[in-house]
C-alpha cells in the first residue's frame, strides 16, 4: 500500500510541471515587456515540495540575457498569475533559466546536412 501511494506522486508533480508550463506560456504573453521577444518555455522542473520551479526557455527572436533578465523581474507577477490559476496549496518561486537544446540541436542538424552533402559530392565524382 505504501508503495502505491508513493509511486503517484511524482505523477502528480509532472502533472503539476505541465500545467505550469501552459499557464505560464499565456501568461508571458500577456507581458508587455520589450525585452522578450519571441520566447518558448522548453520545459518546468518543479522540486518535490513544490517550492520552487526551473523553468527552462529558449528564444527564438532576441537577446536572451535580456530576455531571462526580463522573465526573472517578472517572475512575482507571473507567480501571483498562476497562483490565480492553479489549484494548489503551494504555487512555486520561479527561476527563469536559459535552454541551449534547441540552438545544439540545429547545430547538429547543420552539420549532419554537411556531412550528407559532402558525401553526396565524393560519390558523385568519378
Amino acid at each position: 500500500m505504501h508503495g502505491c501511494k508513493k509511486s503517484s506522486t511524482p505523477h502528480r508533480g509532472f502533472r503539476v510541471a505541465d500545467q505550469i508550463q501552459r499557464d505560464l506560456a499565456e501568461l508571458i504573453r500577456e507581458l508587455k515587456d520589450p525585452r522578450l521577444g519571441m520566447v518558448t518555455i522548453q520545459s518546468v522542473e518543479v522540486t518535490p515540495d513544490y517550492a520552487h520551479a526551473k523553468v527552462f526557455v529558449s528564444v527564438l527572436v532576441g537577446d536572451p540575457e535580456a530576455c531571462l533578465e526580463g522573465l526573472n523581474q517578472a517572475a512575482g507577477f507571473l507567480r501571483n498569475g498562476l497562483f490565480k490559476r492553479l489549484h494548489i496549496h503551494t504555487v512555486p518561486t520561479l527561476h527563469f533559466l536559459y535552454d541551449r537544446t534547441p540552438e545544439r540541436a540545429a547545430d547538429m542538424n547543420a552539420l549532419i546536412a554537411r556531412a550528407v552533402a559532402s558525401r553526396a559530392k565524393e560519390s558523385d565524382t568519378p
